[in-house]
């Protein structure tokens, strides 16, 4: 037998591993400041690099993609070159990745906090960032597609399976989301519009939590949980059965996000009907993990790695229990848009993907400094700290999210809304918030005891940069026969493109449709294009993130439609680029905001929100007044949006800053009646433009008396 000798790259795991320490803590302290922002307006300190709407995307995009991202590539460059008992195909492309992904993350956090933004969940970067981010991923796949084909291992194990879906997917799941028009180099507008933007978004949004957070994840356990407890994992053909059904079925579920909207009810149904599907293959992979432990809790008490695993898979079946739930209609009508919504999404990341990451943490350290864990009484206490740190996270914003809603839908006897004022409901969950700021907190000061563990462990050992190792070379067979799963495990590139073909299917069906069937979106005659100063000062409202905190959409419900207004019709957001649904309620909806307030009353509430509404908790905004609106972009924004479809008139890019000027001087005038001297050139007049505008552009007339 001719036996190959060769080294693992451990070097590059060791950067992987350092990264996910460092910003882990950047990313959970940025958490917690926000944390006590959403209820201490004066935390935001009245400067634009610092309130809630700037660093909130910070915060989930450093958390998702600089925290658990590191810790993905670090988990895969370790078990992927024990896996398939080779060396990385290039470690020139692993310091691509690395150094390239490192890059990334700067960029993305100084340009969110400058306000550069697309406002899109979880793909806020500006187009150069997206080229980035898809050429730094697909430098990955290249590296981990070779290792594959150059394996000397015949099968690929189940962990490989994830990894490729995650690859594939992530790129297809990017490049469809990002497609847009720049407009500079820090400003584009997606090709999509209003409802077909939500669903693209949503189709996004939701499966990078599948493809992201969820199916790299499943692969480190099913890696990293079976070396933990020495014992294989509790079933082979379970894992098969989880992986094809999970990765076919999760990228139909996205427009479950999208319940009650102006999206199409059929797409609705879809995802509703395949998010109730993903209970069984979720909870297949639960239950393979724990299972795997089964006979061994004996080990769980005395091993702090294993207590992590225990949590961290039982945090994972939680989640993917409670979103088909929140996919069915009745109840997603009581959740959507409340604070019930992140306790769900911080169950699985601080759950699962959290959890999972410092347990593999602490297994992973002392393998590649060879030596033993510095304190397994230090990383105990890290498990319970981060424990308690995450029930006293969630419970109090499942408390929160469940009185918004039905304090929202509360009648009198006489059929009037019990709570009309939006702030009654916010002042009533402010306790909700400041717990949960305290488990924020708790879960921090665990990781910041993690950071001193895995840092005396390191120091106390020697780190093996190449690690020796041999292994028999790859025999080539030619007479396999088609009669298992084990085929396909042995040929990478064919598993490779089923699995495309699987994930590719559920995207196909819900957007042709959407896309090519006009009365999916049926047009309405009065919606007109925005003016250039509405849309200059739509993207203000970008740049300061405040669908962050307002919807603009009014669902089809009475107690929505006594308090906003009529329900938002999906012809009315076809100049929408992006849309601005939101996913959450801090303030009130703001569809149909446009003509209920003067111009006087928008200009004092950003000065001071607290002035007009006592006890807001929404920041100030009082750099607007002072700011000079560019309009060095209002031509190229015209003409990329006559690109994209808004029907402007020919030429009327030229007399666009023209218009601009005479309704900003027009707002001005109204301002100065009201005792307010501001110059017309400034952003809050725009602001004001745009948010007068919304909502307006239909006229429903009341019934007649019969």
């Amino acid at each position: 037998m001719n036996v190959e000798k060769f080294s693992y790259d451990n070097q590059i795991v060791k950067l992987f591993t350092i990264a996910t320490v460092i910003w882990g803590i950047v990313g959970m302290t940025v958490g917690v400041l926000i944390a006590f922002q959403i209820y201490l307006p004066w935390l935001n300190f009245d400067l634009q690099y610092t309130t809630f709407g700037r660093i909130r995307p910070l915060h989930t995009n450093v958390v998702i993609f600089a925290f658990v991202g590191n810790g993905i590539f670090a988990g895969v460059y370790y078990s992927l070159q024990r896996l398939t008992k080779s060396r990385m195909f290039s470690d020139l492309l692993s310091k691509i990745n690395f150094w390239g992904w490192q890059l990334m993350i700067v960029t993305v956090a100084v340009t969110y906090v400058l306000g550069i933004t697309t406002s899109k969940e979880y793909a806020e970067a500006e187009w150069p960032i997206d080229i980035m981010i898809a050429v730094i991923w697909v430098a990955f796949g290249i590296n981990m597609i070779g290792t594959i084909l150059k394996r000397r291992e015949k099968h690929m194990y189940v962990a490989i399976w994830f990894y490729i879906a995650t690859f594939i997917t992530v790129a297809v799941l990017h490049i469809v989301n990002s497609i847009e028009i720049p407009v500079s180099l820090t400003k584009s507008y997606p090709i999509y519009a209003g409802v077909q933007d939500a669903l693209v978004q949503w189709w996004y949004g939701h499966n990078a939590v599948a493809f992201f957070l969820t199916t790299p994840y499943l692969g480190l356990m099913y890696y990293y949980l079976p070396k933990a407890v020495n014992r294989p994992i509790y079933s082979y053909r379970l894992s098969i059965l989880h992986f094809w059904s999970l990765i076919f079925i999760y990228i139909w579920a996205g427009p479950h996000h999208l319940l009650y909207s102006s999206l199409p009810d059929w797409a609705q149904s879809l995802g509703t009907v395949f998010s109730l599907m993903l209970i069984a293959p979720s909870w297949g992979g639960m239950l393979n993990g724990l299972l795997t432990i089964r006979g061994a809790w004996d080990r769980v008490r005395d091993n702090p790695v294993l207590k992590f695993y225990v949590v961290a898979v039982t945090a994972y079946g939680m989640a993917t229990f409670e979103g088909p739930m929140l996919s069915l209609k009745n109840v997603n009508a009581l959740a959507h848009f409340t604070d019930w919504i992140p306790a769900h999404v911080h169950v699985g990341t601080l759950g699962w993907n959290g959890l999972l990451t410092f347990g593999m943490l602490y297994w992973l350290v002392p393998k590649i400094w060879n030596t033993n864990l510095f304190s397994k009484k230090l990383a105990t206490a890290h498990f319970w700290i981060a424990t308690l740190g995450l029930v006293v996270w969630v419970v109090p914003m499942y408390w929160a999210g469940l009185t918004q809603s039905l304090m929202w839908k509360e009648f009198t006897p006489l059929g009037i809304l019990q709570y009309p004022n939006f702030l009654e409901t916010v002042l009533q969950i402010v306790p909700m918030y400041v717990i949960r700021s305290i488990g924020g907190s708790l879960y921090l000061v665990g990781a910041i005891v993690m950071v001193y563990n895995l840092f005396k462990t390191a120091q106390q050992g020697s780190f093996v940069a190449n690690e020796a190792a041999e292994a028999p070379a790859l025999i080539k067979e030619n007479n396999d026969k088609f009669n298992s799963h084990r085929w396909l495990e042995k040929r990478p590139i064919q598993f490779a493109l089923l699995a495309t073909v699987a994930i590719l299917i559920g995207g196909i069906v819900e957007f042709i449709p959407t896309f090519l069937i006009k009365s999916n979106i049926p047009t309405i005659e009065s919606v007109k294009p925005y003016t250039p100063l509405e849309l200059e000062g739509r993207d203000i409202y970008i740049r300061e993130s405040c669908n962050s905190c307002h919807s603009q959409m009014v669902r089809p419900f009475r107690s929505e439609t006594e308090r906003y207004g009529e329900y938002s019709k999906a012809g009315e957001f076809v100049y929408d680029h992006p849309h601005l649904w939101g996913s959450k309620r801090t303030g009130p909806d703001l569809h149909r905001v446009g003509g209920k307030f003067s111009n006087m009353w928008h200009y004092l509430h950003m000065q001071n929100p607290r002035q007009m509404s006592p006890g807001s908790i929404m920041p100030s905004y009082p750099w607007l007044l002072e700011q000079t609106l560019n309009t060095e972009l209002t031509l190229n924004k015209i003409n990329v949006m006559k690109m994209l479809g808004v029907p402007y008139a020919d030429g009327y890019e030229n007399k666009a800053v023209a218009d601009l000027q005479v309704q900003a001087e027009g707002i001005a005038d109204d301002l100065l009646n009201s005792g307010i001297v501001v110059e017309s050139d400034k952003e809050i007049v725009a602001l004001i433009a745009y948010l007068q505008r919304l909502g307006t552009d239909i006229k429903v007339k009341p019934a007649e008396n019969k």
